[in-house]
């Protein structure tokens, strides 16, 4: 019998204890050996609960009782979170998370702590919800000469920009039907802003670089500018507006963002819709894989983390993820990463877009002048808008092109 304890009794913790009660029979077959969920930690007491018997409030106990095997961490931000891994790992006790936050900001040192004990960090569910994506990377597609990881990594967003795009919905009216479906926060700026997707990004890159990106280093734009002129825009052009985590891999280092993309129909990404999540890994000889999927809620999330807790209990202590490290002095400036532009303005004529920008294509727009720019860097795009903008004209949107 293996023994775990589950750090928090909210969405996923709940998830997780009933997964492993309701399926005991396909969980013990696939794991080896049975499993007794021994300590739940949480402020709360759960009298109605079936595990209220099991519910404490002291780390302690956890942490010095030697039976314990395996922690679940689905507690959220950083600390405690940090905290409580951190103990559990020295004292020799396996750790998985879906905590996307504190595997961002320390999973490089949770790692490390992990291969000097000789213990497992496993944080597959902190990526894309209930997608297989981080376990396939590591095993299937890491050997590849990885070029790019990008991905569409919150449903919450998605969600927004398919009612923006389906039923013609502003920007507002999309988010408030998110929240009253229980899609969006009521304060919803970690997904609108792009701040969970950036997190995500870190974690994908570290896995197919091996270099971890602090998240202050990663260009990180949200959805809050995406304007319904926009969407018609895109639709015009035969494209959709998806908010993408990519991490360009090149020989000098990586380009990390989060940021509206307009992506053409042929585009794997450009699909995916509703709250579905999806990653792309491209590479050599590979070319393009996806995994696709739900991104979020109790069961996809705890079908993840008890997919790691099976690893474990089948590959004993030898299903590490690979170390990475911590460095963000691989991020390039993001001045130099080079695209096709959407640019929509106030103002001015086509004549100061060519003296600005040189070649661009013009896109019939209502009472706004839009249009493509060629291939530009973003330093080069830049020093173009501020030449447009010192002539009084106004920038409405600016999208790039996948």
């Amino acid at each position: 019998m293996i023994n775990i304890a589950i750090l928090g009794f909210g969405v996923v913790g709940g998830g997780v204890a009933d997964l492993i009660t309701n399926n005991k029979k396909e969980v013990e077959e696939l794991g080896g050996d049975s499993i007794n969920i021994k300590y739940i930690l949480d402020l709360r007491d759960f009298p109605d609960s079936p595990f209220a018997d099991r519910v404490i409030h002291d780390y302690s106990v956890i942490a010095n009782d030697p039976e314990i095997d395996t922690v679940i961490e689905v507690m959220g931000g950083s600390h405690p979170a940090y905290e409580f891994t951190v103990e559990a790992l020295r004292k020799g006790k396996n750790v998985i998370s879906s905590n996307k936050e504190v595997v961002a900001n320390f999973g490089d040192e949770f790692m490390r702590i992990a291969e000097e004990a000789g213990v497992c960090y496993r944080f597959e569910a902190a990526v894309g919800g209930g997608i297989p994506v981080l376990s396939p990377i590591i095993s299937c597609v890491r050997q590849n000469k990885i070029t790019e990881v990008r991905g569409i990594l919150n449903g919450t967003t998605n969600y927004i920009l398919t009612k923006m795009f389906t039923f013609g919905d502003s920007f507002d009216n999309a988010l408030a039907d998110a929240q009253a479906r229980g899609y969006a926060e009521r304060n919803p700026d970690a997904d609108i802003l792009g701040i969970d997707a950036c997190r995500k990004i870190a974690i994908l890159g570290a896995l197919v670089s091996g270099r971890l990106v602090p998240t202050d280093k990663i260009h990180t734009e949200g959805i809050t500018k995406v304007r319904h002129e926009d969407v018609i825009a895109a639709e015009k052009l035969g494209m959709k507006i998806k908010l993408l985590g990519r991490c360009v891999v090149t020989p000098d280092g990586l380009y990390i963002m989060v940021a509206p993309f307009m992506l053409t129909s042929d585009s794997a990404l450009s699909c995916v819709s509703g709250v579905y999540n999806a990653v792309e890994v491209v590479g050599e000889p590979i070319k393009s894989v996806m995994f696709y999927g739900p991104g979020a809620g109790a069961g996809p999330t705890a079908s993840a983390v008890v997919g790691d807790l099976m690893e474990i209990m089948r590959s004993g202590r030898n299903c590490a993820i690979p170390v990475m490290v911590k460095d963000e002095g691989s991020a390039l400036s993001f001045d130099g990463f080079k695209c096709r532009t959407y640019i929509a303005m106030k103002g001015g004529c086509m004549g100061c877009v060519a003296d600005a920008f040189g070649e661009a294509k013009a896109i019939s727009a209502d009472g706004e002048i839009a249009f493509l720019t060629e291939e530009m860097s973003e330093a080069e795009i830049n020093a173009a808008v501020s030449k447009l903008e010192s002539k009084g004209i106004e920038i409405l949107s600016r999208i790039r092109l996948l």
